[in-house]
């Protein structure tokens, strides 16, 4: 298992050991180099209505009860399983190459419209990011967040909707403000989220 520097600090703070599993990107081609743009307005409304990544129900296999998150970062999608072999599908950006990560993880806080702190582990690699940003439509958060457990990770909104189904975070997922929003109405806090690298059945 090969880690960089700022990944191991990135993602040890965020995880216990035994939680977290690095997962190496067979084609580092796929992995767009965008960065995050605070004060580019997006608005609530930006919703991905065409496309794979547009938000749809789907046949969905999983052991997982109803209501659970399920995020396969190998395929850009993030499911809300149903019962009955369905799922609520949306496509998501997710972590570039070594900020991957799976584990088990439950929504530990919700927020609307969420300030953005970057930690120090961005700040150290992107210096010339805020160290504070108020929430709101040129917030890279976006309009919603899902904080997942004690990790500095979480499933939030972007200003740059272009972004979704490629790998350019630094272990978060994201959506289109208007799919988080849909998202953020449908999942209670203490919602299991699972994460997986790559697709089983």
């Amino acid at each position: 298992m090969h880690w960089t520097a700022a990944a191991w600090f990135a993602l040890a703070a965020c995880l216990p050991f035994q939680q977290l599993h690095a997962q190496a990107r067979p084609a580092a081609q796929e992995t767009l180099q965008v960065l995050d743009e605070p004060g580019r307005i997006s608005t609530e409304e930006v919703v991905i209505n065409d496309g794979p990544y547009a938000r749809q129900f789907v046949f969905f296999r999983s052991s997982e009860p109803p209501g659970t998150l399920v995020i396969h970062t190998s395929e850009r999608f993030l499911y809300i399983v149903q019962g009955n072999n369905r799922a609520l599908r949306y496509g998501i950006g997710v972590g570039r190459e070594g900020f991957q990560w799976s584990g088990l993880v439950s929504v530990s806080r919700k927020a609307e419209w969420p300030d953005w702190r970057p930690p120090p582990e961005m700040i150290s690699r992107q210096p010339y990011l805020p160290r504070f940003m108020a929430g709101g439509p040129g917030n890279p958060m976006g309009a919603r967040a899902l904080y997942l457990g004690s990790t500095v990770f979480r499933v939030h909104g972007t200003n740059q909707p272009e972004t979704i189904g490629h790998a350019i975070s630094s272990g978060c997922f994201r959506l289109a403000n208007g799919d988080i929003i849909d998202l953020y109405e449908r999942v209670p806090i203490g919602t299991k989220v699972v994460v997986r690298h790559g697709a089983s059945l």
